[in-house]
């Protein structure tokens, strides 16, 4: 089962990292008034980068990337 935990965490940590640097990409991107160049905006010019799905998937797999670490944690603290 600890193998399952620490895979799972390894995955989500993959993930998070990815989503969140696509949207610092389309932030940096909509900051300077360009078009993302990570295709993430929906719709056509420039769009606001919070109201991307991006932003949203970031945050999802933040939030299962964290709940992920606090069974990994109480997994450890059970041996």
């Amino acid at each position: 089962m600890r193998k399952i935990i620490i895979s799972e965490f390894v995955v989500l940590l993959i993930g998070t990292l990815f989503a969140w640097a696509n949207f610092t990409i389309e932030l940096i991107a909509w900051m300077g008034n360009v078009s993302c160049p990570t295709g993430c905006a929906v719709g056509s010019g420039v769009v606001n980068p919070f109201f991307t799905p991006c932003f949203y998937g970031a945050l999802f797999f933040t939030i299962a990337f964290v709940l992920s670490a606090i069974m990994l944690g109480k997994s450890n603290n059970n041996k």
